[in-house]
């Protein structure tokens, strides 16, 4: 059970490395835009807020990545909390479809590390 909780911990923290490269580094390229379905004025005009949006991915990552690298599962079940409620929040305020590549992931490896 270890082995999978862990998994799920690693492939939100990619998730979510992923995301930080979309949005600080690709927002505004034909990638960033059709993961994001925006058009380039809409990009042009927000691409600050991506960036700063795509740091904090990046925090959860690296948090992620801490509690897996230590083991400590308190880190694990905190981070990947922060991820689930994130992911709800965007879920309803953003795009449905973040609940689904965000959330259910993290929540998948809570529920794993909380048996593990």
């Amino acid at each position: 059970m270890r082995t999978a909780a862990n998994l799920a911990v690693g492939i939100v923290a990619l998730i979510h490395v992923y995301i930080l490269v979309l949005e600080m580094f690709l927002w505004e390229s034909r990638t960033g835009l059709r993961a994001f379905g925006m058009d380039k004025d809409f990009a042009a005009a927000t691409r600050i807020l991506a960036a700063n949006q795509g740091l904090y991915n990046g925090f959860l990552a690296a948090g992620l990545i801490w509690g897996l690298s230590s083991g400590n599962e308190d880190v694990q079940q905190f981070f990947l909390g922060c991820v689930v409620t994130a992911g709800f929040y965007g879920a309803i305020t953003a795009n449905a479809k973040i609940l689904w590549v965000q959330a259910l992931p993290a929540l998948v490896g809570l529920v794993l590390v909380g048996l593990a």
